[in-house]
Order: structure tokens, then C-alpha cells, then sequence
């Protein structure tokens, strides 16, 4: 199995790693346009191979989409990182260009393959790849939901100074900070409801720090985090690779699901070979469907703006 990574910076590098190291690709090409970034990333991680065992082989190329021909994924990172105070819908007019280079080049050599859009504003960008892919919606799955889940279960099990591993909790909607929707009402320690150990405020400050998980980090490191997204691209790539028919939240294209139509937001959905194969009807509240439509007129203004860039 083939995989690509269009992007050799913190995330598609992080990513590579992960996919190289859990041996989850036979194949492993990450693309950059700057001068030998990429070839270096990925020399520098075949050097490791020996002292972790894995044997994936892993290359680099400078803009040279042939390498990735015949790829089965294909993971776009591309794009400007969003900076300290800078909002997602301000990477639009920037990154729309990027992505919609990339999406035509990786089909060109790879018609078949999986796309998974990492690159801001993430369901923004997944449904430009959608729109200018014109290949069927179930090929194209943004990554976001994966990351904003691991994060609220990462806060959950802080909060319940449990090990995170042991529990349960998804976030959807859109991926930003004043989109994404945590269903603290689902979530879980063990199967037992968490709301039977944590009270009304713990769970709201959980939530609220779910949201600006990003936005935190990136006001620490001055850029945009990379170990938690990257390995949430690894896992969803595990998943569609090997047929796990993991339950994601992933963005993609709704067609009247969640009452929403001609937007790809987050939601759960079952990921195998053949990309995301079933979106799973949560039957939510009227408090969270309302949260859900307003993500989804917030998701659709940023829609809007890149209708008038791409026009």
C-alpha cells in the first residue's frame, strides 16, 4: 500500500513518521515544494528504521508528482499554518490556490486514490477538493473531527484524572473554534456517563477548552500543533488502508444528513477501503441540533468566500 503526503512541514511530517512507524504503509512518498525539504525529512526518518524496526520505505520529492503515481491515499497538509490571532477564514484565499494545485496534480497520477484534506480551514477545504475533484464524495474525508475528538477526550481525562484510553467522547461539526460541537451529554469513562463524575461546570470548562484546543497551542508554539494531528491522520489512514471500519468524526460531504445539504462538516462516519462508507445518525438533542446548524451557517460563510475567490 501507497501513501502520499503533500506537505513536508510539522503536520505531513509528523504524519509520515506515524504511518512509517506503525508500519501501516508499505510505501510512504511526502511531497514539498521547497528544494530537497522533503527528501531530507524523509532520509532523516529511513535513518531511523533500523533503530525501530520498521520497514517502510519512505521518500522524498521536490513538486514532482509523478513519484506519487499509483499512491492509495493521498494526505494534503499544504498551506500557510494559521499564526498567533489569525483566523481560520483569513487562510482561505491562500490556502484555496494550494489545495485545489494539489488535488488536480495527485489525480493526474493517482485517479483512484483516497484524499485526506488536513489543510485550513479544514471542511472549507475539503469541499473545494470535492468540488474540483468531481470524483465521488465518499473519496474525500477531512481530518478534523479525529483531532477535536482526541483532544476533548485528552481534557476529559485530565478533568477525571482517568487514563484517556479508557474513555469515550466525540466532537462534530465544523473545525474551528467557535464551530466544533463536544457532545460532553455522549461522553464516557468505562461505558458509565462522565456527567456522573464531573458537574455541570467541570464539563463546560472541558468543552470550552475542547474548542480552543488549537488556538491554544498555537498561541504556545507560535504556529499550528503537530504530533496530535499528525497521528490522527495516521489513524484515519490506518483505518481506510487496512478496512478497520473505525467510527470517525470526519468531514464530509452531507446530502441532507444532520438536515444539512451541499456542506462537508464533521460528523461520524465508518471508515474502510473504500474511504468514509456510512455516516452514523446520532440522534442529537434540540440544544445540539441547534448548535449544528448554527456550525453549519458559520462553515457555509467561509464557503461563501471561497466561491468569490475561486470564481
Amino acid at each position: 500500500m501507497k501513501v502520499t503526503v503533500v506537505g513536508a512541514g510539522n503536520v505531513g511530517a509528523t504524519c509520515a513518521d506515524v504511518i512509517a512507524f506503525r508500519k501501516i504503509a508499505s510505501e510512504v512518498v511526502v511531497l514539498d515544494i521547497r528544494e530537497n525539504f522533503a527528501e531530507g525529512k524523509a532520509l532523516d526518518m529511513m535513518q531511523t528504521a533500523t533503530l525501530t524496526g520498521f520497514d517502510t520505505r519512505v521518500s522524498g520529492s521536490t513538486n514532482d508528482y509523478a513519484k506519487t503515481a499509483k499512491s492509495d491515499v493521498v494526505v494534503i497538509t499544504s498551506g500557510v499554518p494559521r499564526k498567533p490571532g489569525m483566523t481560520r477564514e483569513e487562510l482561505i484565499g491562500i490556502n484555496a490556490g494550494i489545495v485545489k494545485t494539489v488535488t488536480d496534480n495527485v489525480l493526474k497520477h493517482s485517479p483512484d486514490a483516497i484524499i485526506v484534506v488536513v489543510s485550513n480551514p479544514m471542511d472549507t477545504m475539503t469541499y473545494l477538493a470535492l468540488k474540483e475533484s468531481k470524483i465521488a464524495k465518499n473519496r474525500i474525508i477531512g481530518m478534523g473531527g479525529i483531532l477535536d475528538s482526541a483532544r476533548f477526550k485528552c481534557y476529559l481525562s485530565m478533568a477525571l484524572n482517568a487514563s484517556a484510553n479508557d474513555i469515550e467522547g466525540m466532537v462534530i461539526g465544523g473545525h474551528g473554534d467557535t464551530t466544533m460541537i463536544p457532545l460532553t451529554r455522549l461522553a464516557s469513562y468505562k461505558g458509565v456517563p462522565v456527567s456522573q463524575f464531573l458537574n455541570a461546570d467541570e464539563m463546560k470548562k472541558v468543552a470550552a477548552d475542547t474548542m480552543v484546543g488549537g488556538a491554544t497551542l498555537t498561541g504556545m508554539l507560535g504556529t499550528s500543533a503537530w504530533y496530535a494531528p499528525g497521528a490522527a491522520v495516521a489513524a484515519l489512514v490506518d483505518s481506510i488502508l487496512n478496512n478497520q471500519k473505525k467510527l470517525f468524526t470526519c468531514s464530509v460531504y452531507l446530502d441532507g444528513e444532520y438536515g444539512q445539504k451541499d456542506i462537508c462538516m464533521g460528523v461520524p462516519v465508518i471508515i474502510g477501503k473504500k474511504g468514509w462508507e456510512q455516516i452514523v445518525d446520532i440522534k442529537l438533542n434540540d440544544e445540539e441540533k441547534a448548535a449544528f446548524a448554527k456550525s453549519a451557517d458559520a462553515v457555509r460563510s467561509m464557503n461563501n468566500v471561497l466561491s468569490t475567490i475561486t470564481a
